[in-house]
C-alpha cells in the first residue's frame, strides 16, 4: 500500500525538533531508569540519542524525580519531555527546570484549575503540551440517562482528549500535541482516525503521536506496533511515533525506523533484503545476513543491501539493491548499483561486502572511501 499524503498539521516544536507541518515523522522513546538517579538517566538518554532517538520522555512520579530534572536537562543531547500523572506540581517543576515539553494525562489530572495553572506556566515559557490519552487510565464514565448505553472505549478516549483540548484553547493556548493509545490495536487505530477527523473538521489540526501502549515483549510488541502505527501512517495520520516494548528502550528505536522505512517515509541505517530459508540455498546465508545487517546498521547510512543465496531471485534482487551478493556453491557475485563488480569465494563474502559498501557510502557522502588493506581485513565466514 502506498501511503496516502500526510495529514496537514500545525507545526509544534519540542526544543529544536519540529512535530507536524512539513517535518519528518519524529522517533522517540522513554527512559526506564529511576529519574532521581541523574547519572543513569542521562546515560540512557545519550544511549537512545546514539541509536537515532530524537526526543526522550522521562517519568516524573515524585518529589525526588522532580528535584533531579534541572541536572538532567543540563546534560541531555536531545529535547526531553516530562511525563506527568496525578500531581500537577511535577509539571510545574519540569517547566521551571527547563524541560522542553510536557505530557499530561487527562485521565488522572481532572481538576480544570490545576490544568490551567500548568498551561499558564507552559504558555509563559513557550513549552508544548502533549495531551496523552491512554485507554488504561480514562476518566470515569459520566452519569448515564435511563436506558442509555455506556460509551465505547473509543468514545471515551475522544471525549477525554476534547475535554482537555477545550481547557487549553479557552486559555488561548494551541501549542498542543495529542496521543490516543491503547493495547487493543483496533481501538487505538479507530480512536486516532476519529480524533483526526474531529480536529480537522473544527479547524484545529494538531499533530498526533502514535503508539500501541504496553505493546509487550519485543517480538509480539513489534508486530502489534507495526500493525497499529503502520495502518495509521499509511493513511497519512501521525507525526511522531514510539514503539513501547517491555525491553531496553534502545530496542524500540530500530523498530520505529523499520516501520517508517517499510512505508517509504524515513530511513536510518541499512535496509536488508535477504532470502528466506529454503532447500535451494547453497551458502551459509543466515549468519552472513545477520552480520551484514549488524555492520551496516551501525553505520547509520541509508543503504539497501541484498544477501541472496540461490539462483532463482538472487541475481535480480542483488541488482536492485545499492549493494548485493548472489551466492551459490561456495561462490558469490558482488553487485554494486546494479553492476557486477567481482566474484569472490565464500570466506571473502563479508570482507567484499564491507569493501564495496564503503564505496557506496562514500558516494552518498561525496567522499573517497578510506582504503582497507592488510590481512586483518579478511573476515572469514567461520568468524561470523
Amino acid at each position: 500500500m502506498i501511503p496516502q499524503p500526510r495529514r496537514k498539521t500545525k507545526p509544534v516544536f519540542v526544543g529544536d525538533v519540529q512535530f507536524g507541518g512539513d517535518a519528518p515523522i519524529v522517533v522517540q522513546s522513554m527512559t526506564c531508569t529511576d529519574t532521581a538517579d541523574v547519572e543513569s538517566t542521562v546515560a540512557q538518554i545519550h544511549e537512545l540519542a546514539d541509536v537515532g532517538c530524537e526526543v526522550v520522555r522521562i517519568a516524573v512520579p515524585d518529589q525526588e524525580a522532580a528535584n533531579a530534572l534541572k541536572d538532567i536537562v543540563r546534560q541531555t543531547p536531545v529535547p526531553v519531555i516530562a511525563d506527568i500523572h496525578f500531581d500537577y506540581r511535577w509539571a510545574l517543576a519540569a517547566i521551571e527546570s527547563g524541560f522542553h515539553g510536557l505530557r499530561l494525562n487527562p485521565g488522572n489530572i481532572r481538576d480544570p484549575e490545576k490544568v490551567k495553572t500548568v498551561v499558564a506556566a507552559a504558555k509563559e515559557r513557550g513549552i508544548p503540551i502533549r495531551i496523552g490519552v491512554n485507554a488504561g487510565s480514562l476518566p470515569p464514565i459520566r452519569a448515564l440517562e435511563d436506558g442509555e448505553l455506556p460509551p465505547s472505549m473509543v468514545d471515551r478516549m475522544v471525549e477525554a482528549a476534547l475535554w482537555e483540548i477545550n481547557i487549553l484553547e479557552e486559555m488561548d493556548y494551541d501549542n498542543i500535541k495529542i496521543s490516543m493509545k491503547a493495547f487493543d490495536v483496533p481501538s487505538m487505530v479507530e480512536a486516532n482516525r476519529r480524533l483526526a477527523k474531529v480536529l480537522d473538521d473544527r479547524g484545529t489540526p494538531y499533530p498526533l503521536h502514535l503508539g500501541v501502549t504496553e505493546a509487550g515483549t519485543p517480538r509480539a510488541g513489534s508486530v502489534r506496533s507495526a500493525i497499529g502505527i503502520g495502518m495509521l501512517l499509511a493513511e497519512g495520520i501521525g507525526d511522531t511515533i514510539r514503539v513501547s516494548l517491555a525491553a531496553d528502550p534502545k530496542e524500540e528505536i530500530p523498530v520505529c525506523y523499520d516501520i517508517l522505512n517499510t512505508l517509504g517515509l524515513r530511513q536510518r541505517g541499512a535496509t536488508l533484503v535477504a532470502c528466506p530459508t529454503c532447500g535451494r540455498i547453497e551458502i551459509d546465508l543466515i549468519p552472513l545476513a545477520n552480520k551484514v545487517e549488524e555492520h551496516f546498521n551501525k553505520l547509520g547510512k541509508p543503504i539497501t543491501v541484498a544477501v541472496m543465496g540461490c539462483v532463482v531471485n538472487g541475481p535480480g534482487e542483488a541488482k536492485m539493491a545499492d549493494l548485493g551478493i548472489a551466492g551459490g556453491k561456495g561462490r558469490g557475485v558482488i553487485f554494486r548499483k546494479g553492476e557486477v563488480i567481482r566474484t569472490v569465494d565464500e570466506p571473502e563474502f563479508m570482507s567484499a561486502l564491507i569493501e564495496e559498501g564503503d564505496r557506496v557510502i562514500a558516494e552518498l557522502d561525496g567522499k573517497e572511501p578510506a582504503p582497507r588493506t592488510g590481512d586483518d581485513f579478511l573476515i572469514p565466514m567461520t568468524a561470523l
